[in-house]
Parts: structure tokens; C-alpha cells; sequence
């Protein structure tokens, strides 16, 4: 069986999905990409009862191989890989705030400077279309045009990532941000920052994470810390200088009387 650890990881990422939280049941659908095209999870079976040979395989002019059907939204993970040379997974899954937020069509705006995290000044919602359509995928492209994740009308979200596991991370942060917009539609109207602060946050999060030299290559200003006035060397020529023995002073002459 090819790409047996792909295959395992797969199922492990889909399991870990539901026990934090950002899906329920059956529901949702991950994949990533192989050579040639991308392994999906099958349609309507339990991630507890997979195995990787249930995982199925498909290429990149939608051949399937595997004795399982692929999920039934494999048109919007073949779209995306064929978009978006940079993903390498892509999660879709039904969370509570971010599906909440969906129904009603919102977009999540810059109400946190952490909505940069998924690309741009915003989580767009892509408008509502049936389930495993190609109108739901050429929305959902839409929407993730420019961006690493967006929501779903009356649906759920989609996220990529480099792999699985910043594909979750990347759901999971968009969860968090939903549920704190929620919270604030509940005490008023939210503070939406800036495009120009959101642009400079952006920018910020071209590095994060990175190195200095990776800094250095991506054109980056790296930080480098100065040192205080009181260096280590000042402060060791200091202590020489309190430490060093004091001279012996003369004794003085008695004055004549």
C-alpha cells in the first residue's frame, strides 16, 4: 500500500480534529497532497473506524484508486491543489462559532489582529452553494483567494497549510477568532482596525517564526538586541576598579607647635 505513513497520519489529524472540538461526528473531510494528486478521507465513515487502506487516492484528473468513495467534497480539495501550489493539506470542518457565524453570511472582519494569521485583513464567507458542487468550489476559491482560510455560508470552514498539522492549526485559529467575535456581537458593535494596521501586521507575520538568516533571505528586518549602557565589559572594569586594593597613604607630618 503506498504512503501508508500518509495514510495513518491522515486519520490521526482527522481524530484529533473532532477531540478539539472543530468537528462532530462523520462530518468534515481533510487531505493532503502526494505526487501526481492528493489522498482524501473516504465518504460517510467514522475517523474512529478508518484504517489507511480505507483512505482513497486521487490524481490530479480526478481518477480515484482505493475501495473506498472519496468524500463527497473532493471537487473543493482537487480545485485548491490545482490553484494552489502551495498547499499541502487542506482541513474542512464544521466548528461551532465559525459555522455559527456562516449562517448568517458574516465574514470574520479585523476585530484581532490575529485574523492576519489566515492571509489578509479578513476571513471571508463564501455565498452558499450544495454541498459537493463545483458552484460550492468555485466559491470556496473565491473566497481563499489570497487567503489561507475562509468560511462557508450555512456550512462550515476551510483551511490549508504546508501539511496536516498547520492545516488544524490554522482551523483552530480561525475557530478561536470566531468565537471571540461572537462574543463581542453579544456586548456591541466591534472595533475594526485599520487597513493600514492591518497591513503592518501582515507584514510582521511574513517573519513570524522564521530565523534570522531566513529573516535575512526573505528581505526581512531581523531584531538585534543592543546592549545596555552597563555592558558586561563595563561592568567588569567597574568591579576591577572596586575591587583593586587601595594604596597605602603616607603618614603625615606632625605639625610644629
Amino acid at each position: 500500500m503506498k504512503h501508508r505513513e500518509l495514510r495513518a497520519s491522515l486519520i490521526e489529524t482527522a481524530l484529533r480534529m473532532n477531540a478539539l472540538g472543530l468537528n462532530q461526528g462523520r462530518a468534515g473531510n481533510l487531505s493532503v497532497r502526494v505526487a501526481g494528486g492528493f489522498l482524501i478521507t473516504p465518504s460517510g465513515m467514522a475517523y474512529d473506524a478508518m484504517r489507511p487502506s480505507d483512505i482513497v487516492e486521487m490524481k490530479a484528473d480526478g481518477a480515484v484508486t482505493g475501495r473506498r468513495a472519496p468524500s463527497s467534497e473532493w471537487r473543493i480539495h482537487l480545485d485548491i491543489y490545482a490553484a494552489r501550489d502551495e498547499a499541502g493539506a487542506v482541513v474542512h470542518a464544521h466548528p461551532m462559532f465559525a459555522t455559527t457565524l456562516a449562517c448568517t453570511g458574516r465574514p470574520i472582519p479585523a476585530f484581532h489582529y490575529m485574523v492576519a494569521v489566515a492571509g489578509g485583513r479578513d476571513i471571508r464567507c463564501a455565498p452558499y452553494a450544495t454541498f459537493g458542487t463545483r458552484k460550492l468550489s468555485v466559491n470556496a476559491l473565491r473566497a481563499l483567494a489570497d487567503r489561507k482560510a475562509c468560511l462557508l455560508a450555512n456550512h462550515g470552514i476551510i483551511a490549508l497549510g504546508t501539511g496536516l498539522a498547520e492545516a488544524l492549526d490554522l482551523a483552530c485559529e480561525v475557530e478561536t477568532l470566531a468565537a471571540q467575535y461572537w462574543r463581542v456581537l453579544q456586548i456591541g458593535k466591534p472595533r475594526i482596525l485599520p487597513a493600514k494596521e492591518m497591513a503592518r501586521v501582515l507584514k510582521k507575520f511574513e517573519g513570524y517564526g522564521l530565523p534570522s538568516v531566513r529573516l535575512r533571505e526573505a528581505g526581512l528586518p531581523s531584531v538585534r538586541l543592543r546592549p545596555a549602557a552597563h555592558s558586561l565589559r563595563a561592568t567588569g572594569r567597574e568591579a576591577g576598579r572596586a575591587s583593586a586594593p587601595a594604596k597605602p597613604r603616607k603618614p603625615r607630618k606632625p605639625r610644629k607647635t
